[in-house]
């Protein structure tokens, strides 16, 4: 599975409250959530975000276990996050809701804001067509794998049952 984007870069400790405010948490609709994601730290963001791939630190995703978070990200048109380490419970959310996450150790000392990316998360590489350096990291295998190929983990439920 290989996703191409331009990199919007933010750095550690990026909680699920900064993803989405718990002011949205009474909407499901992944469009509206989308129109609020990231507000506190990038007003711009969702102007920026269709077609980005999100370049994070350490911990992505750390904090309240909201499903919402990673639906507000796909829900304003990000192709991927690629961090240095996420928490475990956002890992899975994205997963579960189709966004596709990879954790690539190092990724924000190489990676600058605009810089077009091509991931490969079955290989587990991030190329920074910019620089042509290709850096690597945590393939994405198994069952989370076949879940985002089915687009979520609903999709992926209702192709098993065919």
């Amino acid at each position: 599975m290989i996703i191409r984007g331009r990199a919007l870069v933010y750095g550690d400790k990026i909680d699920t409250d900064v993803i989405i405010p718990a002011r949205y948490l009474v909407y499901t609709d992944p469009a509206l959530l989308g129109q609020h994601a990231m507000e506190s730290v990038d007003p711009d963001f969702p102007k920026k975000a269709r077609g980005a791939i999100v370049v994070a630190g350490r911990a992505f995703g750390m904090g309240s276990s909201r499903e919402q978070a990673a639906l507000a990200l796909k829900g304003a048109g990000v192709l991927a996050v690629i961090a240095e380490s996420f928490a475990r419970i956002f890992f899975r959310n994205a997963i579960n809701v189709g966004l596709p996450v990879m954790q690539v150790p190092g990724i924000t000392k190489r990676v600058r804001e605009g810089d077009e990316l091509e991931v490969n998360l079955e290989s587990g590489y991030c190329l920074n067509l910019n620089t042509g350096e290709k850096i690597v990291g945590k393939p994405v295998t198994g069952l989370p794998l076949s879940i985002l190929r089915a687009g979520g983990l609903l999709n992926y439920l209702k192709q098993q049952s065919r």
